[in-house]
């Protein structure tokens, strides 16, 4: 009796397991399907943008235009305030941000050492609704699959080079995307002179000189990985770029007086540098590169990518 409900356990759950695995494959194919739409799509917003644009203008339609014009109107006309605005698969990516809290996974690369598990437990105190897990010998696969089926949000992967952090990966759940980061000049916590305390509150956010089309992608995958803070924190998390490396810094504050803010450093601090963004989850090494950083293009304009 014992071995037949062990068996029939087994199966359950191997039904189970089976079936959250095609689910995820229908997602993903949906989400690849509508992202092959996006340049028919993108096409005929951009007409009926440019025929709005004429009409109010009081000019003419443009020659290519005035065949479908009646249709593209027509259409223009029925559109709402949410089918009337263009998405692409960056929105369907971070649909829920705002709706629901990110919760975040945190963990190392395999055989870590004692300096990167104590790295990527202060990594764990800067994001709100974090979990640290220890790899072990956890496949990357595996371990994407474990955080689906658990509703994380995101993994962040800190990774090291001679025992020093010399990376971070940032995979967004469940389609992506997935950027990888250098990291230089690590200091931890307890190297911090009158480190404070690590407040639990949702922390507010700065974040200073994201002017290009790929450091909007950049921020908003590090801005994602944060609920909304309330009003009253008192905790505040810098990203500040320059020649496209990230300082981060973590500070508490207090108010003293109208004008006077003290600061208080909580740490740990580094830099990031962003090197490749990806169109796909961690385990999918052969998805679309969005883009690829490379420091030695033939320009005599200083090469900056954020």
């Amino acid at each position: 009796m014992l071995i037949l409900v062990g068996t029939s356990t087994f199966t359950c759950q191997f039904r189970v397991d089976a079936m959250t695995t095609r689910r995820n494959l229908r997602l993903r194919k949906e989400y690849l399907y509508r992202k092959s739409l996006e340049g028919k799509e993108k096409d005929l917003y951009d007409r009926k943008q440019r025929i709005q644009k004429a009409l109010a203008e009081g000019k003419e339609i443009p020659t290519e235009l005035r065949d479908d014009a009646q249709h593209l109107q027509n259409d223009a006309a029925n559109d709402d305030v949410k089918t009337g605005q263009w998405r692409d698969h960056k929105d369907d990516e971070y649909a829920q941000a705002g709706v629901r809290d990110p919760k975040v996974c945190v963990t190392t690369a395999r055989d870590p050492s004692s300096r990167l598990k104590s790295f990527a437990k202060e990594v764990r105190l800067i994001f709100p609704n974090s979990q640290r897990i220890n790899r072990g010998n956890t496949q990357v696969k595996e371990l994407v699959e474990v955080c689906r089926n658990n509703d994380f949000t995101d993994i962040v992967v800190v990774t090291e080079h001679r025992g020093e952090p010399d990376g971070i990966i940032i995979s967004h759940l469940p389609f992506g995307p997935t950027v990888s980061f250098s990291i230089a000049n690590t200091v931890m916590r307890h190297d911090i002179e009158g480190c404070g305390t690590v407040s639990e509150a949702y922390p507010h956010l700065i974040f200073h000189n994201f002017k290009s089309k790929i450091g909007e992608r950049v921020m908003n995958v590090l801005k994602y990985l944060f609920p909304v803070p309330k009003d009253d924190s008192k905790r505040v998390m810098t990203f500040s770029n320059e020649n496209d490396f990230i300082s981060f810094r973590h500070h508490n504050f207090t108010k003293n007086g109208h004008k006077n803010v003290e600061l208080e450093e909580v740490g740990p601090r580094f830099e990031l540098r962003p090197y490749e963004v990806r169109l796909g989850t961690l385990d999918q090494t052969t998805a679309e590169k969005e883009w690829v950083f490379r420091p030695y293009m033939n320009t005599a304009k200083k090469n900056t990518a954020l």
